[in-house]
């Protein structure tokens, strides 16, 4: 079987641990993958003299898949986000997020199901700001009809191929009437090309997050424009346990990028507590986008067994346990 050649970015704190983790249950699972080891994030500042190398963006436009570790970004100051840079280079403009509620993961909220499906290329993250007089700063939102069309087109389309029962948009077209109103009248003209029977509906965001933390199983797949979809996903993870139990993906026409969406965490980088969980889920959703749906299987099945057995041995301490990586990727690896 020929091999599927993937680039890998490490990552920054605990980026290298859980990429590692990630690889040998990989391995251990079947599929057919092959890597490139690229550099990006603080690391790569301080050996290639920038945070996202041209080598890194050319061989993930070549391989169109990459598989990536969490990175830093700096607040308030520093280089601009990674991540916001290389979803704009490689245009990776449908954010992913799938979130549903894991066996022997206790939260507020059982049977969680819901996929985030966020534009990742415009709006305010198009990163357009200026100081206008000192002490008064302007940001801009970008919003396209050709941005807003192409990520409704991705939901519509992903909601129909999976057979999900409804789509919900959040918006503030209420008070942004001609950009979120743009955003409304794609996703509408969508949904009449795609799906026009599919449930649908709409709601300002407040009153959405409100929905959401009241009764989650009232949604399934909900589009958002890129900073309210930013908000949401977060808010989303936290009704299943949090970032480290979630995964995600950045895709494009060309290319998918797929990454643990939690933090670097350099407090505990190098102490063997890092839970790899997220992006184990993230590399997943890569083999599925591969077509290495047997691997795929198997390694969800592990992690679910794993979780449901609850042995806080096994488990790191993010999830209950009293464990660590290894006790983790050595437990998944024994049920694969």
């Amino acid at each position: 079987m020929a091999k599927h050649t993937i680039c890998l970015i490490e990552g920054d704190g605990i980026g290298p641990e859980v990429t590692a983790a990630t690889l040998r249950v990989l391995e251990a699972s079947g599929a057919s993958l092959e890597w490139v080891k690229l550099p990006a994030g603080a690391a790569a500042a301080e050996t290639e003299g920038d945070v996202l190398p041209e080598r890194t963006l050319e061989a993930i436009a070549n391989y169109r898949v990459a598989l990536k570790g969490p990175v830093t970004t700096p607040v308030g100051k520093g280089f601009q986000s990674v991540n916001v840079q290389l979803r704009k280079r490689l245009n990776l403009y449908a954010a992913l997020r799938p979130v549903r509620s894991l066996p022997g993961v206790r939260t507020r909220y059982e049977g969680v199901e819901v996929v985030v499906v966020r534009e990742n290329t415009e709006g305010l993250y198009s990163g357009i700001e200026h100081e206008v007089i000192p002490g008064v700063v302007e940001t801009l939102k970008v919003t396209t009809r050709v941005g807003c069309e192409r990520i409704a087109r991705f939901a519509f389309d992903y909601a129909v191929k999976r057979q999900r029962r409804k789509v919900s948009v959040f918006h503030k077209a209420n008070i942004m009437k001609m950009a979120d109103g743009l955003f409304l009248d794609c996703a509408r003209r969508m949904r009449a090309q795609i799906s026009p029977t599919l449930p649908y509906d709409e709601l300002i965001i407040d009153n959405g997050c409100m929905q959401l933390v009241r009764d989650p199983s009232q949604f399934d797949v909900l589009l958002l424009e890129n900073y309210n979809g930013d908000m949401v996903s977060d808010l989303c993870a936290g009704l299943v346990g949090g970032l480290g139990v979630v995964p995600g993906a950045n895709i494009g026409d060309h290319c998918a990028v797929f990454e643990a969406v939690h933090g670097s965490a350099p407090d505990i980088a190098g102490k063997g507590l890092a839970n790899p969980l997220a992006l184990l889920m993230s590399s997943v959703m890569m083999l599925n986008h591969l077509g290495e749906t047997a691997a795929a299987d198997k390694v969800k099945t592990a992690y679910d067994t794993v979780l449901a057995e609850a042995d806080p041995a096994h488990l790191t301490r993010d999830i209950g346990g009293r464990g660590g990586t290894e006790s983790f990727t050595r437990a998944l690896l024994a049920r694969l």
